[in-house]
């Protein structure tokens, strides 16, 4: 994958007039507070990305969270919002709200390749930073630092979204997604207004009738013949998709054995494009191609719906804050780019709710030292997540996220402008 187009007006980090005197010294107690925790947090780091968990089930990823934000001496909420591997943990008690997401499930057989430990180690130092400066300083706000879990295609932000997890007046979500450093240009290592495309996401079930395969096969109705003939339709399609578009599925389910007539398979379909309308569009495509290979084989199918995952809006004074606070601690940062990166969140939006569609939302990317030819979700990329310099670039993102709360609960007009933007109805 190619370097990410980006915004050329906008590369260069920008200066910030000092509308609080002393948040300097807000800035350097934060980074303090991470920098006193940084031999804790790499052992927590080497915990999650060691012992990759699946959605849902981050039992010790989850555990080993809580037990660190404890031995700091902070309360933690366990199994909150309905959910056995989510948890809260929140300083101060009035104020504006900005709540720091943290994510920490793998993927099946190739673990952290999503890096999601560092989003957990990025998260929490982040928490750190900023509630010790809180409570040191006596400011009024809150920051509650959440887990969520199950991003990987499972949607854990739409069920913490329709328990109320974000129903509050929150003046800001924050978290940051780590990316291979060579996606971007050459001197800058992290992207503030990140942009990724949104995913229609659904399982079909094709079911026939089983046979011998050899003594009466005629009598039989082959669900894996269907399945095949979907996979075949939709390659197809792909000539007449859009480069920005993409569809890609797996067999789940395919049969047991060659002698008998396959009478069950599933399939497991992603359809994303960086607009819903499109997108449904396409997705009504995808459908027309497994309705067409059930009705030529003969077979019934069905369509289970997994949550969908709209695209992530891009809140750009809480962009243009990070860079610039960024820039403070010696980094450069692009405030955002001009296409989508063809990947999808559960940060953005997911039917029927969302995070960036609920609230003022900041999503960043930074990057962490690959091989030129692996990207996140590559299997070596697990690899490169797990070492010593990705964990100190998640420590830089994790100061410069810890400076974007306190902005945020100290600035009252960073506060407005970000509602303002959130307000502005997006294209659909």
């Amino acid at each position: 994958m190619g370097s990410i187009a980006l915004d050329k007006e906008t590369s260069a980090p920008a200066t910030q007039n000092e509308k609080n005197p002393d948040f300097s010294k807000l800035r350097e107690s934060a980074t303090d507070a991470i920098d006193g925790a940084e031999r804790q947090l790499r052992e927590l780091n080497r915990q999650i990305h060691d012992n990759p968990e699946l959605a849902y089930k981050e039992y010790q990823a989850v555990e080993n969270i809580c037990r660190f934000l404890e031995s700091h001496d902070f309360g933690v909420q366990r199994a909150t919002y309905g959910l056995e591997t989510s948890f809260t943990a929140e300083v101060g008690s009035s104020g504006p709200l900005v709540i720091i997401c943290a994510e920490y499930d793998a993927l099946p057989n190739i673990g952290h390749a999503c890096g999601h430990n560092l989003i957990a180690t990025s998260s929490i130092a982040a928490f750190v930073g900023a509630t010790r400066t809180l409570t040191k300083s006596g400011l009024s706000g809150r920051i509650r630092l959440l887990g969520t879990p199950a991003e990987e295609g499972e949607g854990g932000k739409v069920k913490l979204i329709q328990a109320g997890a974000f129903k509050e007046d929150i003046a800001a979500a924050i978290m940051a997604h780590p990316l291979a450093r060579h996606q971007f240009e050459k001197g800058f290592s992290g992207l503030a207004g990140m942009r990724m495309i949104g995913s229609y996401k659904f399982r079909v079930e094709f079911r026939g009738k089983e046979a011998h395969a050899a003594g009466e096969p005629w009598n039989g109705v082959n669900a894996l013949d269907a399945a095949v003939a979907a996979y075949n339709n939709i390659s197809l399609l792909r000539q007449s998709m859009r480069p920005d578009e993409r569809v890609h599925g797996v067999f789940e389910e395919g049969g047991t054995v060659p002698n008998i007539i396959t009478e069950y398979t599933r399939m497991n379909w992603y359809v994303r494009s960086p607009s819903m309308k499109r997108g449904k569009a396409l997705l009504d495509k995808v459908r027309k191609c497994c309705d067409a290979a059930a009705l030529s084989t003969g077979c019934t199918l069905n369509y289970k719906d997994n949550p969908t995952y709209k695209d992530l809006r891009v809140n750009e004074p809480l962009s243009q804050c990070y860079v610039n606070e960024m820039a403070y601690i010696g980094e450069q940062v692009t405030l955002r780019q001009d296409e989508c990166f063809t990947a999808s969140t559960d940060m953005g939006k997911s039917a029927p709710c969302n995070v960036s569609y609920e609230v003022p939302s900041f999503h960043g990317g930074f990057g962490i030292p690959t091989d030129p030819d692996v990207a996140q979700h590559h299997p070596r990329f697990a690899h490169f997540a797990g070492r010593d310099s990705a964990h100190e670039e998640a420590i830089k993102v994790g100061k410069g996220m810890a400076l974007l709360a306190l902005r945020v609960i100290t600035d009252p007009e960073l506060i407005k402008d970000a509602k303002a933007d959130f307000d502005i109805p997006p294209d659909e």
